[in-house]
């Protein structure tokens, strides 16, 4: 099986199903011989910043020599971004291989393929490929929840919770207290506890599910918010600086219990800050000791955030984010207002949304902080028809939005509306997945936009 028969026969599979139950996952990796058992795990959850705190706390670890595995989803482009070895998306042999194995342990336990999930033949092969390639430590990323998330097949040693909003209100509950309920089961006997700050308000609920299992907890908090826990045991960070233009920098420093982290710069937004923190938070507790600061600052100047407020062109600026709940779309839209500060030259909105999506709020949270919308949908039975979506902007705005169904010419059709401004292509990681292929596929002859990018080197010892 090459790549492109593991990618055929996954999309035969039950792509977006999800199995009340770990028995299927069980019984793929009981057929692997437990791949899992062969390292040490952080599991992270949320409903928004759980993949940036993923791959932040495996960058972390990596700096700290550590080899290191990230499992993350859903991909943007290629589905070898799920896993990350070494800091790099494995080949696409290696997936291929993995893919291979899960199909194997699959026909090993008396079934057909297709009774498994795609998620869960994912894991299965995830977890195969780290053991093969001799991880020590396992960063990933919930799916979806975490009662019944195929990642839970794990016993993570440290378990993170990044916050909790209302998304997936189908499968996880719809109330914010219900989806808490369901992420707390990654918080299992003998594992730390990292609490991002966007679990404040339900964090109650994450303490409980901690005592009584005997689970230490780190909470943690921008300085000068209030903590949940005792001062010994918070996290504190502190933004020194913030992006104000697109493609800028957030500098920050970080308190742990064990250490400070000064002058910690990423080329990302503002509400990265609270990520990093948790990573640094998560890494240490996997490590059981303090960081190298200047491996810190190294580690953090050199991640990227694909799909993530990521620059795509300079001038007019493109950027491109994966926001698609609610939430989401009102952290988007204050680093939207950070990196655009004059209120009279915003960025257009190229938007397009799954059908299953909270599109009102999304647009309520969006519409203060850019210029106009132009309603698109990405290729993908889930999206919502453009003229649907514009519909429902226009309930919230008022007024009605430009309308391009076609997210390939959408991109230039709304370039023109943003001018100098610019434009901010977003709604789902499907959206910007698409739009990031579009835009990188430059005439033959002419220049990519990557190329076209200012060439900015950080130097974290300096600063």
């Amino acid at each position: 099986m090459d790549y492109a028969d593991a990618v055929g026969a996954l999309e035969r599979v039950l792509a977006f199903g999800v199995h009340p139950s770990l028995a299927g996952i069980r019984a793929l990796t009981e057929e692997l011989g437990r791949p899992q058992d062969d390292f040490a795990s952080v599991q992270v959850t949320g409903t928004n910043g759980k993949s940036s705190t993923t791959r932040l706390t495996a960058a972390l670890l990596a700096a700290a020599g550590v080899k290191t595995a990230a499992y993350t989803s859903p991909h943007l482009e290629s589905y070898t971004e799920r896993i990350e070895i070494d800091g790099a998306p494995v080949s696409e042999d290696d997936f291929a291989l993995a893919l291979v194995a899960a199909f194997e342990a699959a026909r090993g336990t008396g079934r057909y393929a297709d009774d498994y999930t795609e998620f869960e033949l994912l894991t299965a092969g995830a977890l195969w490929l780290m053991r093969d390639r001799d991880v020590e430590v396992a960063c990933l990323e919930v799916g979806m929840g975490g009662r019944w998330d195929a990642t839970s097949v794990v016993d993570p040693s440290v378990a993170v919770i990044t916050g909790v909003g209302l998304d997936h209100t189908e499968r996880l509950g719809d109330t914010v207290e219900a989806i808490a309920g369901d992420k707390s089961q990654i918080i299992k006997p003998g594992c730390q506890v990292v609490l991002g700050p966007g679990t404040a308000g339900v964090t109650d609920i994450f303490l409980r599910r901690a005592t009584e299992v005997g689970a230490p907890v780190l909470f943690v908090a921008e300085t000068g918010a209030t903590s949940p826990v005792a001062d010994e045991a918070t996290v504190r960070f502190t933004v020194v600086e913030h992006p104000t233009a697109p493609g800028g920098s957030v500098v920050l420093n970080v308190q742990t219990p064990r250490a400070s982290y000064t002058g910690l710069a990423l080329a990302a937004p503002r509400y990265q800050a609270a990520n990093v923190a948790t990573a640094i938070a998560a890494a240490e507790c996997a490590l059981g000791r303090t960081l190298d600061e200047s491996a810190v600052r190294a580690a953090c100047a050199a991640i990227t955030f694909r799909g993530r407020f990521e620059l795509i062109e300079a001038a007019p600026p493109v950027l491109i984010d994966g926001a698609h709940n609610a939430q989401a779309a009102s952290v988007l839209a204050h680093a939207i207002a950070d990196a655009w500060p004059d209120p009279g030259k915003r960025p257009w909105c190229l938007i397009g949304v799954l059908a299953d999506k909270d599109v009102e709020g999304i647009a309520a949270a969006l519409a203060p902080v850019v210029g106009g919308f132009v309603a698109t949908q990405p290729v993908t039975p889930r999206a919502l028809d453009a003229g649907a979506l514009a519909a429902k902007i226009r309930r919230v705005t008022g007024e009605w939005p430009e309308i391009s169904a076609s997210l390939g010419p959408a991109i230039p059709f709304a370039r023109a509306f943003g001018g100098e401004a610019g434009l901010v292509i977003t709604g789902s990681l499907y959206t910007a997945g698409q739009a990031r292929t579009a835009l990188f596929a430059a005439p033959e002859g002419s220049a990519s936009p990557r190329d076209r990018l200012p060439k900015i080197r950080l130097e974290p010892d300096a600063l």
